[in-house]
Formats: structure tokens, C-alpha cells, sequence
């Protein structure tokens, strides 16, 4: 069996997930600029607290942590929205908010990987590709 994922950001997402729920600061994956665009986008919102390239090995990988030691992740809720087998498109009028703005929507446009606020702002529709709250 492979190891490689159909929808590499949803195993992202899944990855994040299982280590919020077994409480660990810190989780790795191969490295992929959509899967570094997106935990960017993460930090900047204040999400998680850092994303590192680990090219230590022969396959690169991103390291992302999910808060200090000691502390909660701030991280409740983290889903897909766009999936390949069903791609959700939105114009800047139309880009949801989450949790009356306490969380964010990721969304892929054409000047790149951005939050919605930032989209909207920019009047750029595109891609849906995740909420996290």
C-alpha cells in the first residue's frame, strides 16, 4: 500500500487533528507548499505556534507546532470544505465566517493560499479549503 494521500490537505488536517486529541504540541508530515501555504496561513491567524521545514532526511518534511509545551492547543474544530470529489468555489461576497469571526476560512485564489478576511478585503473569490476555529 502507498503512503501517499489523494487529498494530501485533508491528511494534514487529520494529522492535526489525532495530535490535538492525544494531546501532543507537535506533529510531521512530508512537506508540500499547499500543506506549508496553509499551516502559514494558520500561524499568521494565531492558530498554531510554528512551522518548520525539517529537510534533515532524504524526504522533507514540515514540523508544525501546536503550542508551547504546557499549554492547550488553540484549535477546536479544524474540517475540510473543499474535497476533491466535491470542489466548493466562493466569490469575496460569499466566503462564510466562521464562529462569528473567531475562526477562520482558508481559501486558495488566484494571487495565492490566503485567510477569508484577507480574501474578502482583496475582493477575491476562490477555493474553500478548510475552516478552523
Amino acid at each position: 500500500m502507498s503512503n501517499l494521500s489523494t487529498d494530501p490537505i485533508a491528511d494534514m488536517l487529520t494529522r492535526i487533528r489525532n495530535a490535538i486529541a492525544v494531546n501532543k504540541v507537535e506533529v510531521s508530515m512530508p512537506y508540500s507548499k499547499a500543506k506549508a501555504d496553509v499551516a502559514k496561513i494558520m500561524q499568521e491567524c494565531g492558530f498554531i505556534d510554528r512551522v518548520d521545514l525539517d529537510s534533515s532526511s532524504s524526504i522533507n518534511k514540515i514540523r508544525i507546532q501546536l503550542a508551547s509545551e504546557g499549554q492547550n492547543t488553540r484549535i477546536n474544530s479544524i474540517e475540510r470544505l473543499s474535497k476533491p470529489g466535491q470542489r466548493l468555489y466562493a466569490k469575496s461576497k460569499e466566503i462564510p465566517s466562521v464562529k462569528n469571526g473567531r475562526g477562520i476560512v482558508i481559501i486558495s485564489t488566484s494571487k495565492g493560499v490566503m485567510s477569508g478576511q484577507t480574501a474578502k478585503q482583496q475582493h477575491l473569490g476562490g477555493e474553500l479549503i478548510c475552516q478552523v476555529y
